[in-house]
């Protein structure tokens, strides 16, 4: 008995620990920051579109998001009566301060970037699902540098769609998204610690790895006076 419990406990080092999954890295996050993420944020950006890799426009927009899933933009101005306002799987664009139209549609990274620390786990679980992500997939890879988990893919090159996890922060970093025969990708960089999470600063969108769109947050506020009218569709203006 002696024998065998030295012989284990020399081996007890080298054992692997138990294997890191999609779902259970998932639920890693979710402990981390369920209950202390903050419930708002709002900040505003410069947004650079572009076209065939030169700008061809840039804008200030005021944005606006309530957790777990409400994000109002006012382009230029908090006053233009122009932007767009999404909540839950619904998009409202936002003419001359009235409601130009609605549409079925969301805004996922609400979701990714702090809404699913806002609802039971197992919604979080079926969100993904909805969303297309394979649960049953994973792998760790190196993204400039760092060391990074990835939800939804096996290995870099399978094109499906796929979450990028910063491996310390444990917050979202990138993300591809493949629909038919386009490929959308989108980076979150630059995160600044906020009241109980993180927030990027630093944004870059692709459609079919052509450059679109860079977003850069200034003024970032999180947690703080929250006007609930702003996203509600019947009291746009």
């Amino acid at each position: 008995m002696k024998i065998s419990l030295v012989i284990l406990l020399f081996f007890l080092p080298f054992m692997p620990h138990h294997a890191l999954d999609s779902t259970t890295l998932l639920q890693k996050m979710y402990a981390r920051y369920h209950g202390k993420w903050h419930s708002n944020l709002s900040f505003n950006q410069t947004t650079e579109r572009y076209k065939n890799d030169s700008l061809v426009k840039s804008q200030i927009w005021y944005e606006h998001i309530l957790y777990p899933d409400k994000l109002r933009i006012d382009f230029d101005s908090l006053k233009s009566g122009n932007g767009v306002l999404f909540r839950g799987d619904s998009t409202y664009v936002i003419s001359k301060h009235k409601l130009a139209r609605s549409l079925k549609g969301e805004n996922e990274l609400i979701f990714f970037l702090g809404g699913m620390y806002f609802v039971p786990f197992d919604q979080v679980l079926a969100h993904f699902k909805a969303l297309n992500y394979d649960l049953s997939k994973f792998h760790e890879d190196i993204w400039k540098g760092k060391p990074v988990y990835v939800i939804g893919a096996n290995n870099a090159d399978e094109e499906v769609n796929q979450l990028w996890i910063d491996k310390e922060k444990l917050v979202a970093i990138r993300f591809i998204k493949y629909d038919a025969s386009t490929k959308e990708e989108g980076t979150m960089e630059e995160q600044i610690a906020l009241k109980g999470g993180w927030s990027e600063t630093y944004c870059k969108f692709y459609i079919n790895d052509k450059l679109l769109q860079v977003e850069k947050y200034h003024d970032i506020v999180a947690g703080g006076p929250v006007d609930k009218s702003l996203f509600e569709p019947s009291l746009i203006k």
